[in-house]
């Protein structure tokens, strides 16, 4: 009799542990990124992961989520999709994470799901704005980003009118991301009756872009949609200049980084991108912002950049929502405490974010910024 006592209690206590809600303790919540830490987005990675930690800071200073202090595990992808693979089995499976927050990268992030999915982690406000995010419709993705083809598609057939544009080219990357930004483009001009004249592609990581620049000054085009990130952006541009050819550019929010004008200096001037938060230049910030930036630059000891913003809001909204959830957090109950969720305007001017049990993504509106003097400029309203 003993002996079967024990066993029962031994099987429920197997049960309970196996129906037990990955990634969250009694008092812990273990939460997952994915970030480019030593690639050709490493910038956008330590930015992102900086922001991130700062808001993990604060909310654990404040007692946590429902009284669970956050763990943050942080893997590096490279920008490697291969890499971002193994990083999630990592995560999801050794680290037993509940969420996948903020990871960087639109290959990195389409390779990572299956693995996420297959133990019900959410994929929650990813740091790319492709549509893959949130469509098709999966219950566990979550996205925050006005997508890179809205922001072309909207900005391109603007600039288009208002700059009386009559030839447009692209250059993008030969990836998933590069194609969002030529489809949007293409969207945009065809809503204008155009076509682009002259199409060129680069690989992932590459540095040279003579050739690609040749081609498009060859025909003549007074406008350049750049499906580009960093020193992409960057080379185009100074290839451009070098040779004398100086179109139009337009990028969109991957290009929206101060890391463009401090490397690529004077060159970059008159760079347009789309854009969502604004970059918190702490000489000419909000008291608000002026505020958050001097926080961050007292952990990190360096200033604070827009993807310093977008981890730090990851971060916050999540916690906002899972403290809706409740004490009994599971995906269940964090989805239902998004069904119906808005996330009001902060102070880095970004738009309202809202969800439904249908609706993935939280935005769609962006707007124009360019590079006027060495520093980003806001030009225009939010575009629909």
């Amino acid at each position: 009799m003993k002996k079967t006592i024990l066993t029962l209690v031994s099987a429920l206590a197997i049960s309970g542990a196996a129906l037990a809600q990955q990634g969250v303790g009694k008092d812990s919540l273990t939460l997952g990124s994915i970030q480019d830490l030593s690639g050709p987005l490493a910038g956008f990675g330590k930015q992102v992961r900086m922001g991130m930690l700062l808001a993990v800071d604060e909310i654990n200073e404040q007692g946590g989520v429902n009284g669970r202090k956050i763990t943050l595990k942080v893997e590096d992808s490279g920008y490697d999709p291969k890499r971002a693979v193994l990083a999630a089995q990592k995560l999801v499976n050794q680290d037993k994470i509940f969420a996948m927050i903020g990871h960087i990268g639109t290959a990195q992030n389409l390779a990572a799901m299956p693995v996420q999915f297959s133990k019900n982690v959410i994929n929650f406000f990813p740091v790319t704005a492709a549509r893959e995010m949130f469509d098709p419709f999966h219950p566990l993705k979550y996205a925050f980003a006005a997508t890179y083809f809205d922001q072309v598609r909207l900005s391109t057939a603007k600039l288009v009118k208002e700059k009386n544009v009559k030839n447009v080219c692209t250059i993008y990357q030969d990836d998933e991301f590069g194609l969002e930004i030529f489809r949007g483009g293409e969207a945009g001009l065809k809503a204008v009756g155009m076509e682009f004249a002259e199409k060129t592609t680069y690989k992932r990581g590459a540095t040279d872009f003579s050739s690609q620049v040749a081609r498009l000054k060859a025909a003549g085009c007074e406008m350049v949609v750049l499906g580009t990130i960093i020193r992409e952006t960057v080379g185009t541009i100074a290839e451009s200049r070098k040779t004398g050819f100086n179109p139009l550019f337009l990028g969109s929010s991957a290009a929206y980084t101060d890391l463009i004008h401090k490397l690529g200096g004077p060159a970059m001037n008159g760079l347009y991108t789309a854009m969502t938060s604004q970059h918190p230049y702490l000489d000419e910030a909000s008291q608000p912002i002026n505020f958050w930036a001097n926080k961050y630059k007292t952990m990190f000891n360096e200033d604070p950049t827009v993807f310093s913003v977008y981890g730090y809001q990851a971060i916050s909204h999540f916690a906002t929502a899972a403290g809706k959830a409740g004490k009994n957090l599971t995906h269940e109950t964090f989805n239902k405490a998004m069904d119906g969720i808005t996330f009001q305007g902060d102070i880095f001017g970004s738009p309202p974010l809202s969800f439904t049990a249908t609706k993935r993504l939280g935005n769609d509106l962006s707007r124009l910024s360019q590079i006027q003097e060495g520093r980003w400029k806001v030009v225009s309203d939010y575009v629909r």
